[in-house]
């Protein structure tokens, strides 16, 4: 600009200019800006049912281990009581007559144990694997939100490059792949 009234600017500053004084707006980066937004926050929200699923799949995973655990030690305890029932079983054929009632006492009592005991890791092993099924299924849950996840980023860069390029049909794109993000997310939340 010069001290005579003569004005000089470049073609940004006209345009800037020009949507100042009739409010023009850009509707197109403004539509991919909200969308952006808004697949970012839906993305956040999606990201962390993807880590609290993972999270759960581990604990419940943690569970089944040690409900295998305990099924396993009350197995060895079984696996003792039948080792001191043959036990009492060969000294029964081993004494003398009179004897053999206190031997077989202690194998009935052991059968009896026994079959307590067995029930008890049957038990047990039931809760481990019900555990297993449910770490399987956050599992699944978890694949989905993350799947859901990274189609909203795909979007998300879609949208970046639509921006960048004025591309109508990249606009479209990250519609649809934002559409089949929130697909995902909603069989995801459906346990799907």
């Amino acid at each position: 600009m010069s001290g005579h009234g003569f004005h000089v600017h470049g073609p940004h500053d006209h345009e800037l200019e020009h949507a100042a004084q009739h409010g023009d707006k850009d509707s197109f980066a403004g539509t991919i800006a909200v969308m952006t937004a808004i697949l970012a926050t839906i993305g956040a929200l999606f990201s962390y049912m993807g880590g609290a699923t993972q999270a759960n799949a581990s604990l419940y995973k943690n569970n089944a281990a040690i409900k295998k655990t305990e099924a396993s030690n009350q197995w060895n305890y079984y696996q003792a009581k039948s080792s001191k029932q043959n036990l009492a079983e060969l000294a029964m054929a081993l004494v003398a007559e009179d004897k053999k009632p206190v031997y077989q006492q202690e194998i009935e009592r052991y059968k009896k144990e026994k079959a307590d005991i067995k029930t008890g890791a049957e038990k047990l092993e039931a809760e481990s694997t019900d555990w297993d099924r449910k770490s399987d299924a956050e599992m699944h849950l978890h694949h989905r939100w993350a799947q859901a996840t990274t189609a909203l980023q795909i979007s998300i860069a879609l949208a970046a490059i639509a921006l960048l390029t004025r591309r109508k049909w990249l606009e479209w794109g990250m519609f649809g792949v934002a559409g089949i993000g929130v697909a995902l997310g909603v069989a995801a939340a459906l346990h799907y």
